[in-house]
């Protein structure tokens, strides 16, 4: 007797990406019922259509959008999923808007483990809920093994303009004076040292957050900001020097003004790595008003991501696009913009 043969089932399970997760099928649907919609689940996204459709009240309206490919993909403090959240979120808060919508596209590694992608994407909803958006509509692409490192992500945000408010790079003005949040280099040393294996007395962590609650109530309080800036890739170094150029002014900051956590300062001298350089993802640079300085401090110091909150210097109107540092020697040396990536993949 033949027997004719037999197709075997398809196998839905798996632990891993595969290349039919992508393919937009039935493994497409599992993996979006399985690992997206029981953690980012809303009105907008459970409809699953190609687009949001948005109610969105008249006024400015603030978009932006960037990609995140940190590795690796967890690190102390964080993960990519959260970054790419609080990123975007704070991209559009630091332009005077209130994060609303987000949408987040991810490209996977054939192969990715299933149980860190989950992982990720319940850290990104979790990181969504504190900072009050919603990711509304997003997509999947599986890439074969090797085409990419694990995960990468894209995340696109609108927010609202609030009244009353113009932050641009533009704005400053000489007698301004320039405001610091916190601590610098927390983000590229905690990469960094978690990807080169370095050790130090205690780890060094992320400072990954959403600052748009913090930049709100500052805002409420004094709307004549000139400028804000979340020092992100090149450091408050590369932030400095962009509002120092748009706006044909100079900036003066304090060496000994600058706050920097003596892990993160001894990692940076291990690697031979200027602070100013390095990444920050939840901290401001802010060119406020003089007579409005101790104000802005006040709100930024009740806020847990602004306790250390400090003055580090002034705009002047002298050597225009230029930023001059006071050295603890006394000496001036000029801070200027790295020729090259110094920390690849930091975010």
């Amino acid at each position: 007797m033949t027997i004719a043969p037999v197709c075997p089932a398809p196998i839905l399970q798996h632990e891993t990406v595969q290349m039919a997760h992508g393919a937009g099928g039935r493994l497409s649907q599992t993996l979006m019922q399985r690992v997206f919609m029981p953690h980012l689940h809303n009105a907008f996204l459970d409809l699953l259509d190609d687009q949001a459709k948005l109610d969105l009240p008249a006024g400015r309206t603030a978009y932006t959008t960037d990609t995140y490919v940190v590795s690796p993909v967890f690190f102390p403090g964080g993960n990519i999923g959260e970054l790419a959240v609080n990123g975007t979120v704070n991209d559009l808060a630091v332009g005077g808007a209130k994060p609303m919508y987000l949408s987040a596209g991810f490209v996977l590694e054939e192969g990715f483990s299933l149980f860190e992608l989950e992982t990720i994407v319940k850290s990104m909803a979790e990181a969504a809920r504190k900072a009050g958006v919603m990711i509304v509509t997003g997509d999947t692409k599986v890439v074969g093994k090797g085409q990419c490192d694990k995960i990468f992500i894209n995340t696109s945000g609108i927010g609202f303009v609030l009244d009353g408010v113009d932050l641009s790079c533009r704005n400053l003005q000489a007698g301004d004076t320039i405001i610091l949040s916190g601590t610098v280099g927390d983000h590229g040393m905690a990469i960094m040292t978690s990807r080169e294996g370095l050790s130090f007395q205690s780890t060094i962590t992320s400072d990954c957050a959403a600052l748009n609650f913090m930049i709100a109530a500052v805002l409420e309080v004094v709307p004549a900001i000139h400028a804000m800036r979340d020092p992100t890739r090149g450091g408050v170094a590369a932030t400095l020097n962009e509002l120092a150029v748009s706006s044909s002014v100079g900036i003066e900051i304090n060496e000994l003004s600058i706050p920097v956590k003596p892990d993160v300062r001894g990692a940076c001298e291990l690697l031979g790595i200027d602070p100013l350089h390095v990444a920050n993802e939840g901290k401001l640079v802010l060119a406020v008003p003089s007579e409005n300085a101790e104000t802005v401090l006040e709100v930024l110091r009740s806020f847990e991501h602004g306790r250390d909150a400090v003055i580090i210097g002034e705009v002047v109107n002298d050597h225009h696009g230029m930023v001059v540092m006071r050295t603890a020697f006394g000496s001036r040396r000029i801070i200027d913009l790295p020729l090259g990536e110094q920390l690849p993949r930091i975010c």
